[in-house]
């Protein structure tokens, strides 16, 4: 069959996504034709689209199918495959998600429950499934724990601003202008620092008695990853999650050193590699999108041929909430 989809032909700016007509084959032994519903942008389409493969995804030959999150409905199934049946609701983290349809391993595929619709499931599981990881596993939060978050009117940044208040943990923010900082604060947060008006560091002091948060949360990275060293706790971590002003780059070790700071750079695809934690995980992302204490809005919802538009509106941060392609 053939459907359309969004390529790359060449690395560069939004202007060279175009829309193709392109073959798809049959689902073969393991997979599933899934026909997208609704197209979540992430931040490292961008990264790919530009050819940055310091990023989370590896260089690919060209043409380039773009996307890795979808959520849709299973159309047909290979040869002898156990899976989600023809008809269900799903959505899934995998390649060439930017098309009218996607042939997934059905191992892979994520059955939504009846009260997440297609729009929040595509613009919020990948970013779910983030946070998952980062608030309950990679640094669990709780009860007397506080924690940091860079950029937290972004959309990684709602989401654990209110993911991290529900375990029960103090949420801090900084964000760029005083009106996103107006907005993170109805998310979570209990303050939000304007990062353009003043330095962070020591107003993160302030507010944590001199001590320093006990995570940061950092999906900027270059232009926060420093400074957040220095108002971290002692034996603190800091999760360099994303990149969004560029690669943090190489820095001395020694820095960790006078307060045993702990550093990690995490992968979303690390974390759900294995099919059972993979399962659980989304179990527990779907439960927390519908038990209707966390919100989640759409930024912008868009037809699938307008998709350099949307990367143009994500790079220019003019939506605090994650952006939808709908074929």
């Amino acid at each position: 069959m053939q459907t359309e989809a969004i390529r790359i032909h060449r690395h560069g700016g939004p202007e060279v996504l175009q829309m193709d007509r392109v073959d798809l084959p049959d689902p073969a032994p393991g997979q599933a034709l899934v026909r997208n519903t609704a197209i979540g942008v992430n931040y490292a389409d961008i990264y790919e689209r530009e050819g940055d493969h310091g990023g989370p995804h590896s260089a690919k030959p060209m043409p380039v199918t773009m996307g890795h999150m979808a959520a849709g409905v299973v159309e047909a199934l290979g040869p002898d495959t156990a899976g989600p049946a023809v008809g269900t609701r799903v959505g899934y983290i995998g390649p060439n998600s930017y098309a009218g349809h996607t042939v997934m391993p059905a191992a892979r595929l994520f059955p939504l429950p009846e009260a997440l619709s297609d729009e929040v499931a595509g613009a919020y599981l990948l970013r779910g499934l983030t946070a998952e990881y980062l608030v309950r596993r990679l640094y669990p939060l709780g009860p007397g724990k506080t924690a940091l978050v860079h950029a937290a009117a972004g959309g990684m940044g709602l989401l654990l601003g209110q993911w991290g208040a529900l375990l029960g943990a103090r949420m801090i923010g900084t964000a760029g202008s005083p009106e996103k900082a107006e907005l993170a604060l109805q998310f979570g947060y209990s303050d939000v620092i304007d990062y353009n008006a003043q330095d962070f560091v020591q107003p993160v002091l302030d507010l944590t008695g001199g001590v320093g948060p006990d995570v940061i949360y950092d999906g900027v990275g270059r232009a926060t990853f420093r400074r957040s060293l220095d108002c971290i706790r002692p034996r603190g971590m800091v999760i360099s999650y994303g990149t969004a002003s560029g690669n943090v780059g190489e820095f001395d070790l020694q820095l960790l050193h006078s307060k045993s700071i702990v550093v990690t750079r995490p992968t979303l695809r690390s974390w759900i590699s294995d099919p059972d934690e993979a399962a659980a995980a989304a179990r527990a992302t779907f439960e927390a999108l519908t038990a209707g204490r966390i919100v989640t809005p759409i930024g912008a919802t868009l037809p699938l041929a307008r998709a350099a538009e949307a990367h143009r509106m994500m790079e220019s941060r003019t939506t605090t909430a994650p952006i939808v392609l709908i074929p």
